[in-house]
Protein backbone atom coordinates (compact mmCIF):
# COMPACT_ATOMS: atom_id res chain seq x y z
CA UNK A 1 0.00 0.00 0.00
CA UNK A 2 1.68 3.68 -1.01
CA UNK A 3 1.12 6.00 1.67
CA UNK A 4 0.02 9.33 1.09
CA UNK A 5 1.89 12.68 1.87
CA UNK A 6 0.70 16.10 1.71
CA UNK A 7 4.44 18.57 1.21
CA UNK A 8 4.59 22.34 2.14
CA UNK A 9 6.94 24.62 0.64
CA UNK A 10 7.43 28.26 0.14
CA UNK A 11 6.77 30.70 -3.09
CA UNK A 12 11.03 30.14 -3.82
CA UNK A 13 10.84 26.61 -3.92
CA UNK A 14 7.96 26.22 -5.74
CA UNK A 15 9.15 28.66 -8.71
CA UNK A 16 6.96 31.85 -8.14
CA UNK A 17 10.19 33.80 -7.64
CA UNK A 18 12.18 35.43 -4.61
CA UNK A 19 11.13 38.01 -2.45
CA UNK A 20 8.86 39.80 -4.80
CA UNK A 21 6.53 36.97 -4.26
CA UNK A 22 6.56 36.35 -0.51
CA UNK A 23 3.27 37.62 -0.26
CA UNK A 24 1.91 34.88 -1.66
CA UNK A 25 -1.47 33.83 0.02
CA UNK A 26 -1.59 29.63 0.47
CA UNK A 27 -2.50 27.86 -2.26
CA UNK A 28 -2.28 23.95 -3.40
CA UNK A 29 -1.43 22.06 -6.66
CA UNK A 30 -1.96 18.30 -7.43
CA UNK A 31 1.09 15.90 -7.16
CA UNK A 32 4.73 16.76 -6.19
CA UNK A 33 6.53 19.98 -6.97
CA UNK A 34 9.66 21.35 -6.38
CA UNK A 35 11.97 19.45 -3.58
CA UNK A 36 8.83 17.12 -3.09
CA UNK A 37 9.42 15.64 -6.62
CA UNK A 38 12.72 14.09 -5.55
CA UNK A 39 11.44 13.41 -1.96
CA UNK A 40 8.60 10.96 -3.94
CA UNK A 41 11.40 9.74 -5.94
CA UNK A 42 13.90 8.70 -2.88
CA UNK A 43 10.83 6.79 -1.56
CA UNK A 44 10.23 4.74 -4.09
CA UNK A 45 6.81 2.92 -4.12
CA UNK A 46 5.67 3.37 -1.10
CA UNK A 47 4.40 6.34 -1.05
CA UNK A 48 3.03 9.61 -3.26
CA UNK A 49 2.61 13.21 -3.06
CA UNK A 50 -0.84 13.50 -3.02
CA UNK A 51 -0.90 17.33 -3.18
CA UNK A 52 1.86 20.51 -2.58
CA UNK A 53 0.97 23.52 -0.61
CA UNK A 54 2.41 26.92 -1.13
CA UNK A 55 2.61 29.73 0.64
CA UNK A 56 4.92 33.11 0.82
CA UNK A 57 7.33 33.82 3.57
CA UNK A 58 5.86 37.19 4.36
CA UNK A 59 2.32 35.94 4.03
CA UNK A 60 2.67 32.99 6.34
CA UNK A 61 5.11 35.35 9.02
CA UNK A 62 3.00 38.40 8.94
CA UNK A 63 -0.64 36.51 8.58
CA UNK A 64 -0.04 33.12 10.56
CA UNK A 65 -3.26 32.72 11.74
CA UNK A 66 -4.99 33.03 8.87
CA UNK A 67 -2.27 31.27 6.39
CA UNK A 68 -1.87 28.18 9.24
CA UNK A 69 -5.97 27.80 8.82
CA UNK A 70 -6.20 28.07 5.14
CA UNK A 71 -3.51 25.83 5.04
CA UNK A 72 -4.79 22.94 7.46
CA UNK A 73 -8.09 23.13 5.59
CA UNK A 74 -6.31 21.87 2.10
CA UNK A 75 -4.24 19.76 3.95
CA UNK A 76 -7.19 18.24 5.47
CA UNK A 77 -8.71 17.40 2.38
CA UNK A 78 -6.36 15.32 0.77
CA UNK A 79 -6.24 13.02 3.99
CA UNK A 80 -2.69 12.12 4.26
CA UNK A 81 -0.77 9.25 6.29
CA UNK A 82 2.29 11.71 6.80
CA UNK A 83 2.94 15.52 6.19
CA UNK A 84 6.58 16.80 5.26
CA UNK A 85 7.63 20.53 4.93
CA UNK A 86 10.74 21.78 3.71
CA UNK A 87 13.62 22.07 4.01
CA UNK A 88 14.55 25.54 5.35
CA UNK A 89 18.26 25.11 5.87
CA UNK A 90 18.97 28.23 7.72
CA UNK A 91 16.08 30.93 6.36
CA UNK A 92 14.30 32.09 9.42
CA UNK A 93 10.81 32.84 8.14
CA UNK A 94 10.43 29.91 5.89
CA UNK A 95 11.73 28.03 9.19
CA UNK A 96 9.15 29.39 11.10
CA UNK A 97 6.69 28.51 9.10
CA UNK A 98 7.73 24.95 8.02
CA UNK A 99 7.86 24.06 11.71
CA UNK A 100 4.40 25.68 12.57
CA UNK A 101 2.53 23.93 10.00
CA UNK A 102 3.96 20.76 10.92
CA UNK A 103 2.67 21.39 14.54
CA UNK A 104 -0.36 22.39 13.89
CA UNK A 105 -0.91 19.51 11.52
CA UNK A 106 0.68 17.08 13.88
CA UNK A 107 -2.01 18.80 16.79
CA UNK A 108 -4.64 18.45 14.34
CA UNK A 109 -4.49 15.65 12.30
CA UNK A 110 -2.45 13.42 14.71
CA UNK A 111 -0.35 11.89 12.10
CA UNK A 112 3.91 12.05 11.65
CA UNK A 113 4.98 15.43 10.29
CA UNK A 114 8.76 16.33 9.53
CA UNK A 115 10.43 18.95 8.08
CA UNK A 116 14.26 19.97 7.74
CA UNK A 117 16.67 22.85 9.39
CA UNK A 118 19.82 24.04 10.10
CA UNK A 119 20.42 23.77 13.73
CA UNK A 120 20.19 27.29 14.17
CA UNK A 121 17.49 28.11 12.13
CA UNK A 122 15.20 29.83 14.80
CA UNK A 123 12.47 27.65 14.20
CA UNK A 124 14.30 24.48 15.92
CA UNK A 125 13.70 26.06 19.20
CA UNK A 126 10.24 27.05 18.70
CA UNK A 127 8.86 23.39 17.29
CA UNK A 128 11.59 20.75 17.58
CA UNK A 129 9.45 20.14 20.59
CA UNK A 130 6.21 19.28 17.90
CA UNK A 131 7.44 17.63 15.20
CA UNK A 132 10.42 16.04 13.73
CA UNK A 133 13.26 18.38 12.73
CA UNK A 134 16.09 16.58 10.39
CA UNK A 135 19.56 17.86 10.67
CA UNK A 136 20.68 19.83 7.58
CA UNK A 137 23.29 22.36 6.34
CA UNK A 138 22.87 25.99 6.02
CA UNK A 139 22.02 26.80 2.57
CA UNK A 140 19.77 25.22 -0.58
CA UNK A 141 23.24 23.77 -1.49
CA UNK A 142 23.12 20.52 0.72
CA UNK A 143 19.75 19.76 -0.85
CA UNK A 144 21.12 16.91 -2.10
CA UNK A 145 22.05 15.65 0.98
CA UNK A 146 19.19 17.35 3.08
CA UNK A 147 16.18 15.19 1.28
CA UNK A 148 17.46 11.56 1.38
CA UNK A 149 18.07 11.87 5.25
CA UNK A 150 14.49 13.36 5.54
CA UNK A 151 13.24 10.71 3.36
CA UNK A 152 15.40 8.02 5.76
CA UNK A 153 13.47 9.35 8.42
CA UNK A 154 9.98 9.79 6.68
CA UNK A 155 10.55 5.81 5.59
CA UNK A 156 10.83 4.76 9.20
CA UNK A 157 7.73 6.78 10.50
CA UNK A 158 5.32 5.68 8.41
CA UNK A 159 6.20 1.76 8.90
CA UNK A 160 5.83 2.97 12.62
CA UNK A 161 9.51 2.03 13.16
CA UNK A 162 10.36 2.43 16.85
CA UNK A 163 13.29 4.74 16.38
CA UNK A 164 16.60 5.25 18.17
CA UNK A 165 17.99 8.19 19.96
CA UNK A 166 18.06 11.81 17.77
CA UNK A 167 22.02 11.97 16.92
CA UNK A 168 21.50 8.27 16.07
CA UNK A 169 18.57 9.02 13.80
CA UNK A 170 19.98 11.92 12.21
CA UNK A 171 17.00 14.42 13.59
CA UNK A 172 17.07 17.38 16.69
CA UNK A 173 16.71 16.39 19.97
CA UNK A 174 12.85 16.96 20.65
CA UNK A 175 13.35 17.08 24.44
CA UNK A 176 12.34 13.37 25.22
CA UNK A 177 14.40 11.07 27.81
CA UNK A 178 13.60 7.28 27.38
CA UNK A 179 14.99 5.06 30.22
CA UNK A 180 17.12 1.87 29.23
CA UNK A 181 19.81 -0.31 31.27
CA UNK A 182 22.96 0.74 30.29
CA UNK A 183 25.79 -1.89 30.29
CA UNK A 184 27.49 0.28 32.89
CA UNK A 185 26.63 2.56 35.79
CA UNK A 186 26.27 6.19 35.91
CA UNK A 187 29.70 5.87 37.77
CA UNK A 188 31.94 4.48 35.50
CA UNK A 189 30.48 7.05 32.66
CA UNK A 190 31.19 9.99 34.33
CA UNK A 191 34.76 8.72 35.09
CA UNK A 192 35.18 7.95 31.07
CA UNK A 193 33.94 11.29 30.57
CA UNK A 194 36.31 12.88 32.49
CA UNK A 195 39.23 11.03 31.39
CA UNK A 196 38.31 12.08 27.39
CA UNK A 197 37.92 15.52 28.58
CA UNK A 198 41.38 15.57 30.59
CA UNK A 199 42.85 13.82 27.54
CA UNK A 200 41.75 16.44 25.32
CA UNK A 201 39.52 13.52 23.21
CA UNK A 202 35.80 13.68 22.23
CA UNK A 203 33.07 13.13 24.62
CA UNK A 204 29.22 13.36 24.40
CA UNK A 205 27.53 14.68 27.78
CA UNK A 206 24.55 12.45 29.01
CA UNK A 207 22.54 15.79 30.50
CA UNK A 208 23.41 18.88 27.79
CA UNK A 209 23.28 22.62 28.95
CA UNK A 210 21.91 25.17 27.37
CA UNK A 211 24.97 27.84 26.06
CA UNK A 212 23.65 31.31 25.91
CA UNK A 213 24.97 34.31 23.93
CA UNK A 214 26.84 37.01 25.44
CA UNK A 215 27.25 40.69 23.92
CA UNK A 216 29.32 43.63 24.79
CA UNK A 217 27.38 46.49 26.20
CA UNK A 218 27.73 49.34 23.82
CA UNK A 219 29.75 52.33 25.37
CA UNK A 220 28.09 54.99 27.55
CA UNK A 221 26.14 58.16 26.23
CA UNK A 222 28.46 61.03 26.28
CA UNK A 223 25.55 63.61 26.25
CA UNK A 224 21.64 62.44 27.26
CA UNK A 225 21.17 66.69 26.59
CA UNK A 226 21.73 65.73 22.60
CA UNK A 227 20.40 62.02 22.78
CA UNK A 228 17.61 60.83 20.79
CA UNK A 229 15.91 58.25 23.24
CA UNK A 230 13.89 55.12 22.38
CA UNK A 231 11.14 52.96 24.35
CA UNK A 232 11.47 49.65 23.63
CA UNK A 233 8.89 47.15 25.95
CA UNK A 234 8.72 44.01 27.10
CA UNK A 235 5.88 44.94 29.05
CA UNK A 236 2.70 44.48 26.66
CA UNK A 237 1.57 47.44 26.45
CA UNK A 238 0.13 48.37 22.86
CA UNK A 239 -2.93 50.67 21.57
CA UNK A 240 -6.62 50.18 23.10
CA UNK A 241 -7.71 46.72 21.17
CA UNK A 242 -4.31 45.77 20.55
CA UNK A 243 -4.69 46.03 16.70
CA UNK A 244 -1.97 43.88 15.85
CA UNK A 245 -2.79 40.77 17.85
CA UNK A 246 0.12 40.73 19.45
CA UNK A 247 -0.24 37.33 21.96
CA UNK A 248 -0.41 37.59 25.81
CA UNK A 249 2.29 35.57 25.82
CA UNK A 250 4.89 33.12 23.53
CA UNK A 251 4.64 36.01 21.39
CA UNK A 252 5.36 35.78 17.93
CA UNK A 253 5.73 39.66 16.60
CA UNK A 254 6.10 42.48 18.28
CA UNK A 255 4.57 46.03 17.57
CA UNK A 256 5.69 49.48 16.43
CA UNK A 257 3.21 52.49 17.16
CA UNK A 258 3.77 56.16 16.59
CA UNK A 259 3.39 58.78 19.80
CA UNK A 260 4.64 61.70 18.04
CA UNK A 261 2.42 64.67 20.59
CA UNK A 262 1.46 62.18 22.95
CA UNK A 263 2.85 63.36 26.26
CA UNK A 264 1.52 60.72 28.48
CA UNK A 265 -0.37 57.40 27.70
CA UNK A 266 -4.32 57.79 29.06
CA UNK A 267 -5.95 54.84 30.49
CA UNK A 268 -8.07 55.17 27.23
CA UNK A 269 -5.88 55.29 24.85
CA UNK A 270 -3.60 52.52 25.97
CA UNK A 271 -3.19 49.18 27.92
CA UNK A 272 -1.59 46.02 28.62
CA UNK A 273 -1.86 43.17 27.25
CA UNK A 274 0.46 41.09 29.02
CA UNK A 275 -0.69 37.43 30.00
CA UNK A 276 2.43 37.07 32.82
CA UNK A 277 1.35 39.99 35.80
CA UNK A 278 -1.32 41.68 37.40
CA UNK A 279 -2.35 44.20 34.24
CA UNK A 280 -4.48 46.52 37.20
CA UNK A 281 -2.23 49.20 37.47
CA UNK A 282 -0.84 49.40 34.17
CA UNK A 283 -4.04 49.27 32.91
CA UNK A 284 -4.73 52.74 35.20
CA UNK A 285 -1.56 54.57 34.14
CA UNK A 286 -0.15 52.54 31.08
CA UNK A 287 3.31 55.22 31.80
CA UNK A 288 3.97 52.48 34.89
CA UNK A 289 5.48 50.25 32.47
CA UNK A 290 6.12 52.34 29.55
CA UNK A 291 7.38 55.52 30.68
CA UNK A 292 6.59 58.10 28.33
CA UNK A 293 5.18 60.84 30.45
CA UNK A 294 8.72 61.13 32.73
CA UNK A 295 11.05 60.86 29.52
CA UNK A 296 8.30 63.98 27.66
CA UNK A 297 9.24 65.93 31.01
CA UNK A 298 12.83 65.28 30.99
CA UNK A 299 12.85 66.43 27.08
CA UNK A 300 11.26 69.41 28.41
CA UNK A 301 13.31 69.94 30.56
CA UNK A 302 16.55 69.74 28.50
CA UNK A 303 17.69 66.44 30.34
CA UNK A 304 17.54 64.24 27.16
CA UNK A 305 18.05 65.60 23.65
CA UNK A 306 14.27 63.84 22.08
CA UNK A 307 12.20 60.90 22.85
CA UNK A 308 12.36 59.00 19.68
CA UNK A 309 8.69 59.02 18.53
CA UNK A 310 8.00 55.00 17.57
CA UNK A 311 7.96 52.80 20.45
CA UNK A 312 8.14 49.01 19.99
CA UNK A 313 6.59 46.42 21.94
CA UNK A 314 6.05 42.85 22.60
CA UNK A 315 5.19 40.41 25.61
CA UNK A 316 7.46 38.56 27.05
CA UNK A 317 6.02 35.77 29.14
CA UNK A 318 7.27 32.50 27.88
CA UNK A 319 8.26 34.11 24.51
CA UNK A 320 11.28 31.84 22.96
CA UNK A 321 15.02 32.98 23.16
CA UNK A 322 14.91 32.32 19.10
CA UNK A 323 11.79 35.02 18.44
CA UNK A 324 13.25 37.09 21.01
CA UNK A 325 16.65 37.26 19.30
CA UNK A 326 14.79 37.61 16.15
CA UNK A 327 12.87 40.85 17.70
CA UNK A 328 15.99 42.30 19.12
CA UNK A 329 18.16 42.07 15.45
CA UNK A 330 15.16 43.97 13.54
CA UNK A 331 14.14 46.23 16.16
CA UNK A 332 18.41 47.49 16.66
CA UNK A 333 18.04 47.38 12.76
CA UNK A 334 15.50 49.92 12.60
CA UNK A 335 16.37 52.20 15.60
CA UNK A 336 19.85 52.27 14.32
CA UNK A 337 18.44 53.67 10.88
CA UNK A 338 16.11 56.77 12.64
CA UNK A 339 19.10 57.91 14.07
CA UNK A 340 18.67 56.51 17.83
CA UNK A 341 21.47 57.19 20.44
CA UNK A 342 20.03 54.81 23.32
CA UNK A 343 16.74 52.50 24.54
CA UNK A 344 15.10 52.57 27.51
CA UNK A 345 14.02 48.56 27.85
CA UNK A 346 10.89 48.98 30.19
CA UNK A 347 9.34 44.74 31.00
CA UNK A 348 7.10 44.37 34.09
Amino acid sequence: MAYTIVYYINQFFAGMGGEEQAHTPPEIRDGAVGPAQQMEKLLGGDAKVEATVICGDSFYGEHTDEARARCLEMIKANEPDLFVAGPAFNAGRYGFACGDISAAVAEELGIPTLTGMYEENPGVELYAAKTFIVKVSDSARGMRKALPAMATLVGKLMRSEELGPADEEGYISRGMRKNFFHETNGAHRAVDMLLRKIKGEPFTTEYGMPVFNRVDPAPAVQDLGKARIALVCSGGIVPMGNPDHIRVSSAEKYGEYDIGGVDSLSPEAYESIHGGYDRVYANKNPNVVLPVDVLRDFEKQGRIGELHNTFYTTTGTGTSVANAERFGREIGEKLKAEGVDAVILTST
